[in-house]
């Protein structure tokens, strides 16, 4: 029975860390180790099955087109099993928290093969493009290649593996930002303010704290914060790639006024997933955990459903522009009746750039019309009160 509750009570962690070439993965991937290590959890660091596999002798621009589709579909395979390896140690762990880091993901090895391809693989070995995206990993970084933006630090000399040239390393990017589109938890740590490649590994591990729900007590700045914008219109015939969902959204009741607690059902055509969020105030702050859950719990969560709160239903398309990943949420019916039938979208972002500040720059196939990151009018929690006043919007 102890070692059950342990078990309930503690938190297996999964994240992934990809990018382009030179982007600083392996050295963060060590700077996370030691600092959740120090701070009492387990870490696994999941080994790049590519560079091994490569470094092995494999030249990949000698492979022809059944050689490329062979090789792919066995990477897939050894990824998947090495990193199941490390997810049984983590649920056999039973004092500590646990974080496994993987050295990239997955849906990494789509990127170098045609989309035909993929998907060939996929359904050849019986896989779901949203199972490996959405229900594998907790949280995806990417980190941006040296080459975009801090061209004099991009070498080829630490990794025998590593063979594209500046150009390619930037296409390769990109291409790998795309892939991930439409994980619910995807960040971007870019070049951007980074006046040494320290200041990139502090906002990788800022990052990832905030993910988790971690406070800052440990001496670092918490820079990277969810801003949000007012969106009145877009153009369709303008509108980049996106991965489109429904979202649900339920409040819980809660006896501490200063804890707020929903779930969270997240679908894409058949496939589901949900997770609970617990949001704690500390003063002025406010600290979110995220747990995935499975359906069965979610259907007993509901039973505690606050019914002062209404369900918060939206379509959410999550899409790139330049290096930064957004999400635009389009509230559907039924409105909340704070909305008095007016049609809601707002966009999201995480950025480390001020609010109000002309930075990040916004789509431009958005019509925007302002930013509302503290207007409390606009947070999901007022919106779903069933007593609150109608909103306006200008």
């Amino acid at each position: 029975m102890t070692d059950d509750v342990n078990k309930k009570e503690r938190r297996i962690y999964k994240l992934v860390l990809t990018g382009g070439p030179c982007g600083g993965k392996t050295t963060g991937q060590n700077r996370l180790i030691s600092f959740f290590e120090g701070m009492g959890w387990k870490v696994y660091g999941v080994p790049e099955t590519a560079t091994i596999l490569i470094g092995s002798g494999v030249k990949f621009c000698e492979l022809n087109e059944e050689q490329v589709y062979s090789f792919q579909k066995d990477l897939l395979l050894t990824m998947l099993r090495i990193e199941q390896t490390f997810f049984n140690l983590a649920e056999l762990e039973k004092e500590k928290d646990v974080l496994i880091i993987c050295d990239r993901g997955t849906l990494d090895p789509s990127v170098y093969i045609s989309k035909e391809g993929w998907n060939s693989i996929i359904n050849d070995l019986n896989l779901s493009q949203f199972d490996l995206r959405d229900n594998r990993y907790n949280h995806v970084i990417h980190m941006v290649s040296a080459a975009d933006g801090a061209e004099k630090f991009y070498t080829l000399s630490n990794n025998a593996a590593r063979s594209e040239t500046i150009s390619q390393a930037i296409e390769i990017d990109r291409k790998t930002r795309e892939a991930w589109i439409g994980h619910p938890y995807v960040d971007v740590v870019d070049n951007q303010d980074c006046k040494t490649f320290e200041d990139k590994i502090s906002k990788l591990i800022q990052i990832v704290c905030e993910r988790i729900g971690i406070s800052n007590n440990e001496g670092l700045s918490s820079n990277s914060k969810k801003r949000k914008w007012l969106v009145m219109s877009f153009d369709e015939s303008k509108f980049p790639h996106f991965e489109e969902f429904i979202v649900n959204h339920d409040y819980l009741i809660s006896e501490d006024k200063n804890i707020q607690v929903r779930i969270r059902e997240r679908r894409q055509g058949l496939y589901s997933t949900y997770t609970i969020t617990t949001r704690i105030k500390h003063g002025d702050n406010h600290i979110e955990t995220r747990t995935q859950i499975n359906y069965r719990e979610y259907i007993r969560y509901l039973q505690i459903k606050d019914h002062n709160k209404c369900t918060l239903h939206k379509r959410r398309r999550c899409f790139q522009y330049g290096t930064q990943f957004y999400h635009l949420d389009i509230f559907i019916n039924p409105l909340p009746k704070s909305l008095n039938n007016q049609q809601l979208m707002i966009l999201e972002t995480y950025s480390t750039k001020s609010v109000n500040s002309p930075l990040p720059e916004l789509p431009s196939f958005l019509n925007v019309v302002k930013e509302i990151t503290n207007d409390k009018t606009f947070s999901m929690y007022n919106l779903a009160d069933k007593n609150m006043n109608y909103i306006k919007f200008d």
